[in-house]
């Protein structure tokens, strides 16, 4: 892609994500994820319903009048995507290739993070760590970001989550918010298909950081239509396999087993006590992560 093509679709990016941050997301991506605690603003009068507890007993004596101690949350975070650049992010059927689904959701997500002045940074990963940009704020910062998401050419083509857990909880040592965005396929290589070989890295990152799991697919990943025999190629290993999708076993099989993954996959994160949504390419994003937002805001 030339530098001018390349420019003219983060300026397309931009336009759609910002809009969308602005006028949707700002202020259930607030609600949704905390800052990092609570910082003190001043003391006033204490009022009937107060807190006991928030009583400042040095003032409260110099005055011979209870007075209370006031916090604001303090808002500002870092915010950490960390996205799938493997070979199957190429793949769609429909709407979108998740490479450009994932694209315009981490655009989404770092606009509405900067509008809370927060800081965000990257990390590409495939079965090695591709690339880490570090936290930063600003426009300038986000476009960057969204040049590299468009642009980005990986070394590699599998997929190692357990790798770039370890490497994200190595290198950001403060509680942040994160997003990790990815189909959670490994083309043939089961040590990170639908869970198996990462829950405990998803485990100690979600202790040590407020983890979101993204999980992009493609309804032809999950269902074959009729289309008699075709070629399927496994973008991960560079496998090629004819399929024959005019047989309804055949069909009915890989349905079985895609459910069976994604059913694994979801109780992984269950039990890794990680928030997930699932978001199609054959679908927009606002509202899987409007629910998302809404679901988070209401637990807090």
């Amino acid at each position: 892609m030339d530098t001018k093509e390349l420019l003219k679709k983060v300026r397309k990016i931009e336009i759609k994500t910002r809009g969308l941050s602005n006028q949707i997301f700002s202020g259930e991506y607030h609600s949704a994820f905390k800052g990092r605690g609570m910082a003190f603003s001043e003391v006033r009068e204490y009022q009937v319903g107060d807190e006991i507890r928030t009583i400042d007993w040095n003032v409260t004596a110099r005055f011979n009048h209870p007075y209370v101690k006031v916090f604001d949350e303090e808002r500002e975070m870092t915010v950490m995507l960390l996205v799938d650049v493997s070979g199957s992010k190429g793949f769609g059927t429909q709407e979108y290739v998740k490479q450009e689904l994932a694209a315009e959701l981490c655009a989404v997500l770092a606009f509405s993070a900067i509008q809370n002045n927060d800081k965000v940074g990257v990390l590409f990963f495939s079965d090695i760590v591709e690339k880490f940009i570090p936290p930063k704020k600003g426009r300038s910062h986000i476009l960057m970001i969204i040049r590299e998401l468009i642009n980005f050419k990986p070394e590699h083509k599998g997929t190692d989550i357990a790798q770039a857990l370890q490497y994200f909880t190595g290198a950001i040592k403060k509680r942040c918010t994160a997003f990790l965005i990815s189909d959670f396929i490994n083309g043939g290589n089961h040590r990170n298909d639908a869970g198996a070989g990462f829950e405990n890295e998803l485990k100690i990152a979600g202790k040590k950081h407020d983890l979101v799991a993204l999980r992009l697919f493609d309804v032809h990943e999950e269902e074959f239509p009729d289309l008699g025999l075709v070629p399927v190629h496994d973008e991960e290993t560079g496998q090629l396999l004819w399929v024959n999708t005019g047989d309804k076993k055949v069909r009915h099989g890989f349905k079985v087993a895609a459910l069976e993954r994604k059913g694994r996959l979801e109780n992984t994160f269950k039990r890794s006590g990680i928030d997930f949504t699932q978001i199609g390419t054959h679908e927009s994003y606002v509202k899987p992560l409007m629910t998302l937002f809404k679901k988070r805001g209401a637990k807090r």
